[in-house]
């Protein structure tokens, strides 16, 4: 399964949040939903994410702001 794990820009763990127990059957579905979503996450306290596959770090963390 692939998951995000929500962070502050510190790297705190943010779990207060509508996505936080949120898991994909595939990379794509969890990169389509997030290219959807991060204005929401954003809103939430989301500044960065981290791809998880099983649990395993995938790539990040990815700033979810937009770039200056």
């Amino acid at each position: 399964a692939w998951s995000w794990r929500y962070e502050a820009a510190s790297g705190e763990p943010v779990g207060d949040h509508p996505a936080a127990d949120l898991s994909f059957p595939s990379q794509s579905d969890a990169e389509t939903w997030l290219g959807e979503s991060w204005q929401d996450l954003l809103g939430h306290g989301v500044e960065q994410v981290h791809l998880l596959e099983d649990g395993r770090v995938v790539y990040g963390p990815m700033s979810l702001h937009p770039p200056a």
